[in-house]
């Protein structure tokens, strides 16, 4: 098996903190779309939803590992929030195209 290096896990985590906080910002001042585009639709399916399953990952190993020390601290819930939560609902609950984390029946 091979060993991840110092630069592989930079690198997932900065993914994490870009794609995870990328979503939270864009819910607050954008509205959902009625029709997105096709090019939208492609570039999510093929280059969005793929990098926020890897974020979803990414956030959850992080979670795991930092769970004593969020214990601890009693913020375990905010920690879950951010590190899971956030990319989770990008990648899987909002439609195609859109921007923003919910469906079009939750407005």
């Amino acid at each position: 098996m091979k060993r991840v290096g110092l630069g592989g896990i930079f690198t997932v985590l900065a993914l994490v903190v870009l794609l995870g906080s990328t979503p939270a910002m864009a819910q607050s001042n954008q509205r959902l779309e009625a029709s997105p585009s096709g090019g939208a639709m492609v570039a999510d399916a093929l280059i969005a939803r793929p990098l926020l399953v890897v974020a979803t990952l990414g956030g959850t190993a992080v979670f795991l590992v930092s769970l004593p020390f969020t214990a601890l601290g009693g913020n375990v819930d905010s920690a879950a929030e951010t590190l899971i939560k956030t990319p989770t609902e990008a990648a899987f609950r909002r439609c195609l195209g859109c921007k923003v984390s919910r469906r079009a029946d939750e407005f």
